[in-house]
């Protein structure tokens, strides 16, 4: 029994110093996430949010499948539920304080792709499938969801890849938006590592501010001026830059009480 709960449909993580890798872990049918998994993820990034050490999460699956999808024996007891649960991950996931990277290898589809669009940015490896399948299943996708994929590709990719349910490759990916970077086999590990590390060392709070305006919400910005006045970041990067030194960041989400 415990050999099965090891081995069994999970969402694992590590930590590397500030950078935090949830890895969808689900091999036997391509890492499609099930309903457990789906509700394992909110408590999981709220978790990784309070910890003061992890200032940037990684997304991706375990061998060479990013995740196909939500596992479809899930629909069959309860489609609605499991689509509540798939939104509520990605919600959660969108809404995490700190930057998100995916790190795409193989099928990214369906759930799978509704992930990788909640993330913040997307790199992907060579060969690499994506897709929108909904139609496919007779689903009507998340309004939240469309919205998501629409703020990211525009509207005719987001139809292109909504009504005809249909995968496209690493390039069309790129060309639309949907993916930030593209590397060729073998060379996506290093290269997140590397830019997850940049992304790391940078004022977390410019990012944590930046994601909120980015999305639209603008009733913050005096909030964030006065975050910015009392968290020492400016003061500490001004001084940083004219020292010609590395700088070191110190504000966290704990201090955004608001």
């Amino acid at each position: 029994m415990a050999h099965s709960q090891l081995t069994g449909p999970r969402l694992r993580h590590t930590a590397d110093g500030s950078v935090a890798t949830v890895v969808i872990d689900h091999p036997a049918k391509r890492n499609a996430m099930t309903t457990d998994m789906w509700r394992a993820l909110p408590p999981l990034l709220d978790g990784l949010a309070a910890d003061p050490e992890v200032r940037v999460v990684v997304l991706t699956g375990a061998g060479p499948t990013f995740c196909a999808g939500a596992d479809i024996s899930g629909l069959r007891a309860s489609a609605a539920e499991a689509q509540d649960l798939a939104v509520t991950a990605e919600e959660a996931l969108a809404a995490f304080p700190k930057p998100t990277l995916a790190a795409v290898r193989g099928y990214c589809v369906g759930g799978g792709a509704q992930l990788a669009a909640a993330c913040d940015l997307r790199f992907a490896e060579e060969g690499a499938s994506f897709g929108i399948t909904p139609a496919k299943l007779g689903i009507v996708y998340a309004a939240s969801s469309t919205r998501r994929l629409v703020d990211l590709v525009g509207p005719a990719t987001a139809k292109y890849l909504l009504f005809s349910g249909e995968l496209i490759g690493t390039a069309r990916a790129l060309r639309t938006g949907l993916v930030d970077e593209v590397h060729a086999p073998g060379e996506l590990d290093g290269r997140v590592g590397e830019f997850a590390r940049v992304l790391a060392s940078r004022s977390l709070l410019t990012q944590a501010a930046a994601k909120e305006f980015a999305a639209g919400r603008a009733d913050r910005a005096a909030h964030w001026t006065e975050q910015a006045r009392g968290s020492g970041d400016t003061v500490e990067g001004v001084a940083a830059f004219l020292e010609r030194r590395a700088p070191r960041f110190t504000w966290s989400p704990a201090a955004d009480q608001a």
